[in-house]
């Protein structure tokens, strides 16, 4: 697109521009996560990224995205599944797909330490390709429950910049979750245009996520969008 162009050279050295977007996935693998869960949410993640409608947005666009993805759960409790990597083409959203599919579950019997894992991905920032934007997006079906809060991490860490999108798996009772719902607009999503995907259930993690991930790969470069809540639709 032209337009990616024109911001890329408004940004300052188009050279040194070599992405449209970071993009960064965090999945929650904390104790309130069961193994079937687990599959769920990894092949729904896995299912999406490969979904005519991601990967038409992914490739919708001159610059490429960089793509990488961590699991988290306690303080401590963080493993990279997929490294930075720049999806050119088909054959390397593929092969990051299958990275992501053949990987192991870290962490199983570890709590909901959200804090620690924003800052964790505030430091794979500090390592990514040069891009035009960046993007966090912070899976989880619990609030934070160990150590400092997303707040803290946000005073804390190096945020500048990046936008933090939230995927609430609500669980069965939807109003059992509505605290949840709110604990991700208030105190996890950041950023202009920021937004809350919903999954109610794990079943429906792989819907929930190739929409997510279709309105952050077609999202404006810049903008200044309100945060908003998305409920689930079809």
């Amino acid at each position: 697109m032209a337009a990616l162009g024109l911001i890329a050279a408004g940004a300052g050295s188009a050279a040194a521009v070599e992405c449209r977007l970071a993009l960064l996935l965090a999945m929650d693998v904390s104790s309130s996560v069961d193994a079937a869960e687990d599959a769920l949410q990894r092949g729904g993640l896995v299912s999406s990224l490969i979904s005519p409608e991601v990967k038409q947005a992914f490739f919708d666009a001159d610059l490429p995205v960089a793509l990488a993805v961590y699991e988290w759960s306690g303080r401590y409790n963080q493993e990279v599944l997929l490294d930075w990597t720049l999806i050119r083409d088909e054959a390397t959203l593929l092969r990051a797909a299958e990275r992501i599919a053949s990987s192991k579950r870290s962490h199983n019997d570890f709590p909901t330490a959200m804090g620690y894992a924003l800052g964790y991905g505030a430091g794979m920032f500090e390592r990514a390709p040069t891009c035009l934007a960046k993007t966090l997006d912070m899976a989880g079906d619990g609030q934070n429950n160990e150590g400092f809060s997303p707040r803290q991490a946000y005073a804390n860490f190096p945020f500048d910049g990046i936008t933090v999108n939230g995927l609430v798996v609500n669980g069965a009772d939807f109003e059992a979750e509505t605290g949840l719902i709110a604990f991700y607009k208030g105190q996890v999503i950041r950023g202009p245009g920021a937004f809350v995907e919903i999954a109610q259930g794990f079943e429906d993690y792989e819907r929930a996520m190739r929409r997510k991930l279709e309105r952050e790969l077609s999202a404006p470069v810049m903008g200044a969008a309100s945060p908003s809540l998305t409920e689930p639709q079809g």
